[in-house]
This record gives structure tokens, sequence and C-alpha cells, in this order.
């Protein structure tokens, strides 16, 4: 079987210019990266999104992933292929990919097989700078600030008190906790995070303008002075170097399926440890552009689909006209209690004791009352008795279903998820899992019980000392964001299928003011990944001819 990245290369793409007219984007509003990549002109997306009418918004989300596969960002692609297939003028608007999963666990995320996104090196890797810039952005601000204590400490900042620590875009366990400083009244802990759980990711994607974005930016609480003050950018007098590294990365990127169907992919948060969605810019063009916008949200539905609606939906206003839901019958066999090593066997009880998994996510986003349709993504080992027993249990729920070929086929092989989808297509109102007025451990707790099938919350005593001076602060409205393990609805990873009943234990809690939301960190989560014992960046390299092998 050829590789994801054999099956690119084995595809011509079109001149970005081509995919530009296609989309209805203006060449002088295209800014070139090359042949088959280019960045939008900011101030002509607003303009778009102001004066075009609104297209339908289709959010993509999935089963807790496993090892098995899910194949959420591939129906994405695959059911925008189909769309355009039918006829309807569609735009994909996916996150970009960071560099710590590709030299990671994961692997890029630019889909697979015929589904996919290019140029798939380009996007998994250096993709236009935006990473880098909002790294830059991020360590310029923590470098000020630890500066302005090197000459003095004017602002009389407390050391002990400074939660703005630094970022990388590369998994790196080692630099989880720091100290740094090279004077005793200087000298304090620090971290490093991944860049895709910078506060600042999370600012450029809630962002709606370059104005917004230096708003939010201010907003930023990095450590408090010895009265108790509240120190931010302003105070540092960074905003406007931060603002500066991040303009041009403010624009959205134009790229292409593998069928040439035009994709904007900007902005990258990990949904697991911060909100999991592409940028607000992103996905308000693709709904000026397009009759149909299909966007997705990272991991599960418990993690980025809550998230999308909790915290990007409540914030810009925007709401799914349609949910697809992505699951395979590997990955529900599994959380049926199936080895991995086992997948390929038929195995319905294994299938049915699973399903409970899917099952849950069903029930939770026809709780924000959103219409649900289920795309069960093929894979070879699937029997037939597989298939006809999970379309059974999903049509039992309610939900329509379809069996989708998109890695072997492409946009041919989603026909049946893009019929159905434009048939449930309806605008609701917002019906969020928590209200604003909710106090925070409040809202911690309604997505924990309502979402997590959770029985009780618990706090480390530090995580709610802090909430309540969150709330005395005046920062108790805000909506939470829930950082925890992606493999389980519970904080336990090994808790596989629905578990119910169980405890969700918060240890700590850190504000994000200029982002909007509140992180509350579950379990033994971590906003610094660690590389796995065989990372795949020792398989990665260039072959003789200079082309880069290994990467998927």
């Amino acid at each position: 079987m050829p590789t994801d990245l054999e099956i690119a290369r084995s595809v011509k793409p079109k001149a970005i210019a081509e995919v530009a007219r296609e989309a209805g984007v203006s060449t002088d509003a295209l800014i070139p990266y090359g042949r088959i990549k280019a960045k939008i002109d900011l101030d002509w997306c607003q303009t778009q999104i102001k004066k075009n009418k609104r297209g339908k918004l289709i959010l993509v989300t999935a089963t807790n992933p496993t090892p098995a596969g899910e194949g959420k960002t591939t129906t994405t692609i695959g059911l925008a292929d189909a769309l355009r297939q039918q006829g309807h003028k569609t735009m994909i608007a996916l996150r970009e990919p960071s560099l710590g999963p590709c030299f990671g666990r994961k692997g890029g995320a630019t889909g697979g097989g015929h589904a996919q996104i290019v140029p798939m090196e380009d996007i998994n890797l250096h993709f236009n700078g935006d990473f880098h810039a909002i790294t830059a952005a991020h360590n310029l601000l923590a470098a000020m600030i630890d500066n302005h204590l090197h000459f003095g400490n004017a602002l009389d900042i407390d050391p002990a008190t400074i939660t703005w620590g630094r970022v990388l875009d590369t998994n790196d366990r080692a630099l989880r906790a720091i100290e740094v400083g090279s004077k005793p009244e200087t000298r304090h802990a620090s971290r490093f995070d991944i860049t895709v759980a910078s506060e600042v990711m999370a600012i450029f994607c809630l962002a709606e303008s370059l104005e917004d974005l230096a708003a939010r930016l201010s907003r930023i609480i990095v450590a408090y002075d010895r009265r108790g003050n509240a120190v931010t950018p302003v105070h540092l007098k960074a905003v406007g170097s931060m603002v500066v590294l991040l303009r041009d990365a403010m624009a959205p990127n134009l790229v292409q399926s593998l069928e040439g169907t035009p994709a904007i992919v900007h902005g990258g948060p990990f949904a697991n440890i911060a909100h999991g969605c592409n940028s607000v810019i992103a996905t308000r063009t693709a709904l000026a552009l397009g009759d149909y916008a299909v966007t997705e949200a990272g991991f599960g539905a418990d993690l980025g689909a809550e998230k999308f609606l909790d915290i990007k939906c409540r914030q810009s206003g925007l709401w799914p006209d349609a949910a697809v839901i992505v699951a395979t019958v590997r990955a529900l066999k599994m959380h049926g209690g199936v080895a991995k090593a086992d997948l390929g066997l038929e195995n319905v009880d294994a299938l049915k004791k699973g399903f409970a998994n899917l099952q849950r996510h069903i029930s939770n986003m026809k709780s924000f009352g959103v219409p649900v349709v289920v795309g069960i993504n093929h894979f070879t080992s699937d029997t037939d008795a597989e298939w006809q027993t999970l379309k059974s249990l999903v049509e039992a729920e309610g939900v329509p279903v379809a069996l989708c070929r998109h890695w072997a086929d492409g946009g041919r092989g989603t026909q049946e998820l893009a019929r159905i989808v434009t048939n449930i297509c309806k605008s609701n109102p917002p019906q969020y899992v928590y209200s604003d007025d909710y106090n925070p451990s409040d809202k911690i707790r309604a997505v924990a019980e309502k979402i997590y099938g959770a029985a009780d919350v618990t706090f480390s005593d530090a995580a709610r000392n802090k909430l309540d001076g969150f709330i005395k602060a005046g920062f108790g409205k805000l909506p939470v964001c829930m950082a925890k393990t992606q493999e389980s609805f519970a904080a336990d990873p090994a808790m596989l299928g629905a578990p119910s009943g169980h405890t969700v234990h918060v240890r700590d809690v850190r504000l994000s003011a200029g982002a909007g939301f509140i992180v509350a960190l579950c379990g033994t989560i971590n906003t610094m990944p660690g590389l796995p014992r065989m990372p795949a960046a020792e398989a990665i390299g260039l072959d003789e001819n200079g082309n880069i092998v290994g990467l998927f």
C-alpha cells in the first residue's frame, strides 16, 4: 500500500491562483508562498466577512481517540470533497499541525489516503511561519518580564507570582519545570509549554482583527506586584512588539485538498490542553466564501466539540448547522476491550460493548441541539456483520449513519455522508453546557457530570484558592477550558468505553484572561508533552533526491 506521503506526491496540485479563483479570492488579496500555498490578505477577509451571506457550518468531531485510529481530519476533507462534487461551493477550515506530534507519536494532521490537504510536508512542518511567530511573541514577553526584573524591577513584581513561562513547538519533557534568573532577586520558578498550549495561540485563534488581537494581548496577566495588583503586557510595554510579530501570521493560509477543494488552514491549539479549534477568522472567511464550510474540533467530542461550542461559539456568535461524529469499527472494538493486535478479527460482541463510547458522544451532541450524523470511517478489516451491527445501533439512537470510504476513494467514497449532511442542516439557537453566571467550579462540574459522566469533581487546595481569587478579580463569568486526557471520558486514560460514576480531580487552574477562559488541569495531563520511546523523528529524513521521507 502506498504511504500517505506517496499518495500526496502522486497528484499534481493546482496552482494556488487557480484554487483562489474557485474560492472567490481576489487576485489582489492573494499573497503567494510559492506555487501551491498562500496567505489571504486579512483586510480583504474582513471585508468579505462583513458583506457576504454566511454559509452552512459543519462541525466534524469524533469518538475518543485510540491507537486504532479514527480519521477525523480525513473525514473532514473527504466530506468537503464530496460536497464539492455534488455541486456545492465548499470550503475546508482546519487547524495547522504542531511539530510536537509530527516528530512524536501521532504524526501530522493533513488527512490520509486520498482525502488529504497538500502540500503535506509544508503544512506539517514550518507552514508559512505562523507557529514560529506565535512562539516568538510568547517568548518575547517572557524575556521582557525577566529583563524588567534585571534592571531594577520598577513595577515591584513579586517573582514568585510570575505565571508566564516560555514555549517551544517540540515535545520536550525535560523543560516542563525550570528555574530562571541569575541573581537572587530575579530568580524564580518557570516552565516550558508546547506552543499550541500558549495563551498567545488561543488569543490568535479567537481574535477577530488586529485591534482585537492587541486588546486581548493587553489583558494577559503575567504576574502580580507585591501589593497584589495584576501585571500585564501593557505595564511591560510589550503589546506593540507582540502584535508586530503576529501581524503577518494573522492572515489565514490557503491550500487545497488532493481533489482541489479550497482549504483555509490557520491556527492550531491542542484540544486536550487548549480549546482545539482553528482561528475564528479562518472559519468566518470560509463561511463568507462557501455554501458549506467544513471544520473540525480536536480529539473526541468530549474535548474538541465541547470547547468549540462552549468557548469558540460563545465568544464569536458562531453555531454549527450540523455535526458529524466520526467513528471506526476498530476503535469501538478497542473501547470494547480488544487488544490492538486483534482488531483485524471480527468481534461483534466487543463492538457492541465499545459502542457505549459512541453512544455517549451522540447523546452529548444532541444535548447541544445540533443535528447529528455518524460517519463510519471504513477500514478493510471491517466485516459486513460488524457494519450492519453498528448501523443498527446508531439508528436506534435516532441518528442517521453513513459508511465512508474516503481514504480509498476520496470524495466519491463520502457521497452518502454529504447527502445526509445537506438534508439535516438546521439553524438552531445555541445550547451551552453551562451559563455565564455559573461560578467557575460549577462550570467545571457541569462539564464533568454532563459530558464526562462523572459523579464528582474534587479540587486541590491550590486550585480552589486560585478559583476564589479569579472570582474576586472579576473573572468568574469566563468559560472553562478543560485540560485532560483525550483517550477517555474520565481523567484516567485507562478508562475506555463510557465510564460513569468516576471522579475528576482538578489539580491546578490557570487564568487566560486575554483568551477569555479559565484552564482546569485535570488528572496527570501536561502542557508540555514528552516524546515516546520510539519517536517518529527517528524515521524522518531525506532520500537521495532530497525528498522528505518518513513523515506521516
